[in-house]
């Protein structure tokens, strides 16, 4: 049985004689509810959960870290731990009941019918088998066909999702690809038997906006080509509006909101969906603009709270909401809030009159030092280079050299926010740490406060490390596990001479208690907090020694948007009380453009546009930034930009492209014809177009 094309003809030949599809929803899910045992009790983490999807159709699914979203989905496949089990529901598809059929016919649907994308593909791919024969074994469980045929097979579905020299890549293994390649690999494993429905779980989280888009956009493409239905889990809501045409909102364990996309998105019926729209920074807000906030956290699933599980949450609690409500019918959607009760629709933001909190806000704090600013920038960086030898090529040549940061040149004002965005593997993160001196320069200048600190030697370097601080990606794994959270915090005030250790505590409790957290935390170590929580202690470990440059790597990326608000609101606090000047870098511009004054955009180690935040988002001169700008995914279905799509990944630092970097994948270069011209030929400098917005292309 050949193959040919880029339609795998063993798939027609084994559907052949399928039965019509049934009119109707594909998949129901009815009263599902799966407890897990622990040794603390019995957790509920899924506790009633209805919905359907319709042939054909995109069903986005919703909510916090918590909140039930991937076990509702394990749950379909049965795929749920030992520890936990399906205690009552039904979860119907095409007419059969998965909650209740044999294990047998249950492995039979799964792979065939029903295919799952895990979250990370670099854990659920296996490591010791090349994506060829991973492909390939589903195929030949499923379809029955020879080794030969699913080689075929799995070729053409590489060739399917788009990754270039498939019949090469079907040999590598998951460590050779890249973060989109990989998650291709895993979308062409699931679409490998053309199932009915897929369960896409946090598909695009890990990766750029760029990457993210071509995932959205392929997922796409064989939603309709295949006739299939896509269940998308997903912490951003941007995602949701951009792909799906209905959206359910989970929270502790229930849907309290679910109905078209438009209506959710564009007229929310919970407090909780209202949270959560209005916490995610869009393209153009200012940071005097403060973000929703959701205060506090999801509760725990051993102890569900009594009544409406979002009540100690809510803005618009009142006495009625000490009892659990039903999900009540309010056209075009369904809410679980009794302010919705008999049919009546969400009030308006300050029309409710019930019993709303009072949130007290402090008043603003005197700052930490009273030291008048340097009349000049307090960062200077000039001709910054920063590559690493990887040493010669498998084969023999010449020695081989990442160059991350190629030739930066930059300046920062006192309590300015400078802005650092692009993909990954820009030099993003190395140009942070190179100008803290975590990461040594290869050459260049960084001048500190008027000081050149990459010739002091490292002794002379230390006084100065405590007027420069880092806030690092991830806060799980720069917090030591073993330490107590004042020991982390306090550490580098006994570092730096603080020898009393009364006064090191004080300090450490003022720390803590800017950030929001209270004086009990100082005993407990990180794993008892949440993520927002434990980032919060990283800010607090950054601030303690009073600085006044802080450097923020990805500080929000790992963390929900209700979380992530939080944390940004924060910041902008503590720059305003503090007068901090911070370097933010990050791969979503949204975010970067809502906290920053300037924004410079890197690619491939240099600066390929540098201007301020509004101008950045309304002008974008640099088709890589206008490219950017158009993958964002927004919730507001009014505002749908032209999606610019860029051609593969950005190409190693080893070895750029010559000329222009950008070239291989720019679509200007593309439609004038320059690809191998004058941008393969002449690096663009970085020049001024208009004032104070300065750009490298040839063409902007």
């Amino acid at each position: 049985m050949a193959l040919t094309g880029r339609e795998p003809e063993v798939l027609d030949a084994a559907r052949a004689d399928a039965s019509p599809e049934e009119s109707g929803d594909l998949l129901r899910v009815e009263d599902l509810a799966v407890h897990f045992s622990t040794d603390e009790g019995i957790a509920r983490a899924v506790d009633g959960v209805s919905f359907a999807i319709g042939h054909g159709a995109t069903l986005g699914l919703v909510g916090e870290s918590g909140c039930g979203k991937s076990v509702t989905a394990l749950s379909i496949m049965r795929l749920v731990a030992q520890s936990g089990r399906i205690v009552r529901g039904r979860v119907l598809y095409a007419g059969r009941d998965l909650a209740s059929i044999g294990r047998k016919e249950m492995r039979r649907i799964r792979g065939a019918e029903i295919a799952m994308i895990f979250q990370e593909p670099m854990s659920s791919l296996n490591p010791v088998f090349t994506i060829g024969d991973q492909i390939a074994e589903a195929v030949e469980l499923h379809l029955g066909v020879s080794g030969r045929e699913a080689r075929k097979h799995a070729v053409a579905m590489l060739e399917r999702v788009g990754i270039p020299a498939a019949n090469r890549r079907v040999d590598e293994y998951p460590h050779q690809l890249s973060g989109g390649m990989r998650q291709r690999v895993m979308i062409a494993i699931a679409l490998s038997c053309r199932p009915k429905l897929l369960i896409a779980d946090e598909p695009t989280t890990a990766l750029d906006v760029t990457v993210q888009a071509q995932i959205l956009d392929l997922l796409n493409e064989l939603r309709a080509e295949y006739g299939m239905s896509i269940l998308l889990i997903t912490h951003d809501l941007g995602v949701v509006a951009d792909v799906c045409s209905r959206a359910v909102v989970m929270y502790a364990g229930q849907v309290v909101e679910q109905g078209a996309t438009s209506a959710i998105f564009g007229s929310p019926q919970h407090p909780y969906a209202e949270g959560l729209l209005k916490s995610i920074p869009q393209l153009g807000m200012r940071s005097d603009q403060a973000l929703g906030l959701i205060e506090g956290r999801v509760p725990s699933p051993l102890r569900w709270p009594e009544g409406c599980r979002f009540a100690a949450r809510c803005d618009y609690r009142f006495e009625k909401c000490d009892e659990e409500p039903p999900l009540f019918d309010v056209p075009p959607q369904q809410s679980k809030c009794w302010l919705c009760e008999n049919g009546r629709r969400m009030p308006a933001a300050g029309e409710f009159t019930g019993e709303q909190p009072v949130h007290v806000h402090a008043e603003p704090r005197p700052r930490m030092l009273e030291a008048p600013p340097p009349s000049g920038p307090i960062l200077r960086v000039e001709a910054l280079r920063t590559h690493f030898p990887v040493g010669r090529h498998l084969f023999g040549g010449a020695d081989q050299t990442i160059k991350a940061v190629d030739g930066v040149d930059l300046e920062l004002a006192p309590g300015e926010t400078l802005g650092i965005v692009g993909e990954s593997g820009c030099g993003k993160s190395t140009l942070g740490r190179s100008l803290l001196r975590l990461v040594e320069p290869t050459s260049g200048r960084v001048e500190f406060e008027g000081v050149d600190i990459t010739a002091l030697p490292s002794r002379a370097l230390r006084p100065l490390r405590a007027r420069m601080q880092i806030i690092f990606q991830d806060p799980v794994g720069s917090l030591n596990p073993r330490l107590r959270v004042g020991q982390i915090v306090g550490e580098a005030l006994r570092v730096h001479g603080v020898e009393s250790r009364s006064r090191r505590r004080a300090l450490v409790v003022d720390a803590l208690d800017r950030v929001g957290m209270g004086p009990e935390a100082v005993r407990r170590y990180p794993h008892e907090f949440s993520g927002g929580q434990r980032q919060r202690i990283g800010i607090a470990r950054a601030l303690v020694l009073a600085p006044k440059l802080v450097v923020a790597d990805e500080p929000v990326s790992a963390l929900d948007v209700s979380i992530q608000s939080q944390v940004l609101n924060l910041m902008v606090e503590l720059k305003r009380d503090l007068g901090l000047t911070y370097l933010f870098i990050a791969h979503n511009l949204a975010v970067v453009s809502y906290m920053s004054d300037r924004v410079a955009v890197m690619y491939l180690g240099k600066i390929v546009e540098l201007a301020a935040g509004r101008e950045l988002y309304e002008r974008p001169l640099h088709p890589y930034t206008q490219s950017l700008l158009s993958a964002i995914p927004s919730v507001d279905l009014s505002e749908r930009r032209e999606r610019i799509k860029l051609v593969g990944d950005p190409p190693s630092p080893i070895d750029p492209p010559s000329g222009c970097h950008f070239r291989t994948r720019c679509p200007l270069a593309r439609e004038l014809g320059t690809v191998e011209g004058i941008c393969a030929h002449e690096e663009p400098p970085l020049v001024a177009k208009q004032e104070a917005h300065v750009v490298a292309c040839h063409f902007a």
